[in-house]
């Protein structure tokens, strides 16, 4: 462990979870992932503010319509960069600087490889994919060329996902904060001239997505290769290796798959959502970005915390995952109460932000799913400690298990939704999956603890 953990240099330091007070380092370690994706979604937000107020409803409803899509397979992209580091995190943990290197290095090759065969595959089935989840046809043409353009943006997604995973196994958080707020700035810029300025509809929001996670995935990997003190290149790291590679594949990609089979489950949701009609596909879709701003910490949180339990995991240190857990389930319990009374008292206020002068119903159905979502909050922060712990440890297959069964829950939702119940039972959907891959991350958590 001396080799990592005692050298010294004018670059930056890592941060080593295995030692310290649990509550301390998850909170250091977890600010910045939380104001990362604050701020990550605070763009997405006035992504979907400007759109919305300059382009009208039905461009609203388009970019909505796109979300479970999008989800399902940049879902994938995301989750499988955050399983291949965590073997650098265990590689950290147990202070195996050369491993280190080689999982770096072979999960730089698999996710170029990923990068082609993801892009070329989705850009031609994006068309026939809205189709089959029934997009109304009044949006389906701005829908099809907004999806499009972030799917040719895949290789982007990879870049920043993978070398923001790579800096968080190695204990700084801090940077991919610094260059997401960077991005984030831009983003909002770029929105607001492509489309007030270039009137270039909603393919102009897309692209600015694009270009945004571009700079921030270039910005990572200069600061890991140029600023890092234990990031070195050699040669001899870089040359494919099939036992890595397998090694990075078995965690990654399940946690990948968990994404988009919990993403299937989304699609299913939209798709009822589609059958309610543009109305229904607008309110939804202007609840569920202000509910992604306020629970996206949780899942900052939830990073923070697989992080953690990698490097204890390969420290050796059963009893500061336990510690973690509990310690992790606090912060969870009182983000969430402090989110439902500003919800309470706001969300009138941030729906007339995205709607404007909309529909009155639309508008009512948007503080209805707010309010409902709210108030099981916690089922999300519970969620996101107890699977993230789950993979952190490397049984990410199980993720994938936890996937199907939140896929059950969106889709008994939005079954329900077109049985009758109406835009009541899309309120229900998210809630519903939350609590039922929630049960089965906890058990599984609390057996292979006890097992260890």
């Amino acid at each position: 462990m001396d080799d990592i953990k005692t050298s010294e240099n004018k670059k930056q330091k890592s941060m080593d979870l295995t030692v310290g007070h649990p509550l301390k380092q998850i909170l250091l370690f977890a600010l910045p992932l939380v104001f990362g994706t604050m701020f990550q979604q605070l763009y997405s937000f006035a992504d979907t503010v400007i759109v919305g107020r300059c382009l009208g409803i039905d461009a609203l409803a388009a970019v909505g319509a796109t979300y479970s899509l999008h989800f399902l397979i940049l879902g994938f992209v995301q989750g499988a960069c955050v399983g291949f580091g965590i073997p650098l995190a265990q590689s950290f943990g147990a202070g195996e600087k050369r491993e280190l290197h080689r999982f770096l290095w072979n999960g730089f090759w698999v996710g170029s490889f990923f990068s082609v065969l993801l892009t070329v595959g989705t850009v031609i089935l994006a068309a026939p994919l809205m189709a089959a989840m029934n997009t109304p046809e009044n949006i389906f043409s701005m829908g099809v060329s907004y999806i499009r353009i972030l799917f040719l943006g895949i290789p982007a997604s990879i870049l920043y996902n993978y070398s923001a995973s790579v800096l968080r196994a190695l204990g700084d958080s801090r940077h991919p904060f610094y260059f997401l707020l960077f991005s984030s700035i831009l983003n909002v810029v770029l929105d607001y001239v492509f489309i007030t300025d270039f009137h270039t509809g909603v393919e102009g929001a897309a692209a600015a997505t694009v270009i945004s996670q571009l700079v921030s995935g270039l910005l990572n990997t200069w600061w890991m290769f140029r600023r890092m003190e234990l990031i070195e290149i050699r040669r001899e790291d870089m040359s494919l290796s099939f036992r890595h590679i397998r090694k990075l594949c078995i965690i990654g990609l399940p946690m990948g798959v968990e994404y988009s089979v919990s993403a299937v489950g989304a699609i299913l949701l939209q798709d009822a959502i589609n059958i309610l009609g543009s109305g229904a596909v607008a309110a939804q879709t202007a609840g569920e970005k202000i509910r992604q701003m306020f629970t996206l910490p949780m899942e900052s949180i939830g990073m923070a915390m697989a992080t953690y339990a990698g490097q204890n995991f390969g420290a050796g240190h059963m009893d500061r995952i336990k510690r973690g857990i509990r310690d992790g389930i606090v912060i969870q319990a009182l983000y969430c109460a402090v989110v439902w009374v500003i919800l309470l008292l706001m969300k009138g206020i941030l729906v007339q932000l995205v709607l404007g002068s909309g529909s009155i119903q639309v508008a009512r159905n948007a503080e209805k799913y707010l309010m409902i979502c709210s108030c099981l909050f916690l089922l999300h922060g519970l969620l996101m400690i107890f699977r993230n712990v789950l993979q952190g440890m490397g049984y990410a297959g199980h993720a994938v298990l936890s996937g199907i069964w939140e896929l059950a829950g969106r889709g008994l939702g939005g079954w329900i939704a077109v049985s009758g119940a109406g835009f009541t039972a899309v309120c229900f959907a998210n809630p519903m999956a939350w609590g039922f891959a929630l049960c089965y991350c906890a058990v599984m958590v609390l057996w292979f603890l006890k097992r260890k």
